[in-house]
C-alpha cells in the first residue's frame, strides 16, 4: 500500500497526475475529512488523464457530479447526501459500467453501494500543513 506525502497544493495536483494512468478504471473513493485535498488530488488524476486542466476541475458539493474529458473522468461528491437511495437516483452504477474513472469523494460513508474491486484513497491533513496519502486497492 504506497503511502505519499506532499508539502504543497501544487505537490498533490503533481501527485494525482502522476498516479493518474496507474489507476484502475472503476470506483475509486477519496477519503478524508473536510480540506484534506480530496479534491486538490482529483484536479491532479484529471489532469493526468488528459481530461481536464487543474484550473477546470471544482469540487462537485452542489452539482453532486462534474464529467470531465467527455466521459473519461467522473467527480462525485456525497457529501450533502444522507441515505442510499438518494445515491441510487444519481445513476453512478452507469457511470461505473461506462469504463470511466469514477472517483467519488464521501463514498466511504455508503461502503454497500461501492464493492470491491476499488480503490481508496485516504488524505490527512497534517500538523505542517501536509498531506498523507496512502493508496489501497480491494478486491
Amino acid at each position: 500500500m504506497p503511502l505519499y506525502r506532499t508539502a504543497t497544493e501544487a505537490d498533490t495536483i503533481a501527485l494525482g497526475a502522476r498516479l493518474a494512468n496507474e489507476l484502475p478504471r472503476g470506483v475509486v473513493l477519496l477519503i478524508g475529512n473536510l480540506g484534506a485535498g480530496k479534491t486538490t488530488l482529483a484536479k491532479g488524476i484529471a489532469s493526468g488523464l488528459g481530461a481536464a486542466s487543474p484550473d477546470d476541475v471544482a469540487s462537485p458539493t452542489f452539482t453532486l457530479i462534474h464529467e470531465y474529458g467527455r466521459g473519461l473522468v467522473y467527480h462525485v461528491d456525497l457529501y450533502r447526501l444522507e441515505e442510499a437511495r438518494e445515491i441510487e437516483s444519481l445513476g453512478i452504477e452507469d457511470l461505473i459500467d461506462s469504463g470511466a474513472l469514477v472517483l467519488i469523494e464521501w463514498g466511504e460513508r455508503f461502503p454497500e453501494l461501492f464493492p470491491p474491486p476499488r480503490t481508496e484513497i485516504y488524505l490527512r491533513a497534517l500538523p505542517d500543513d501536509s498531506r498523507e496519502i496512502e493508496l489501497r486497492r480491494l478486491g
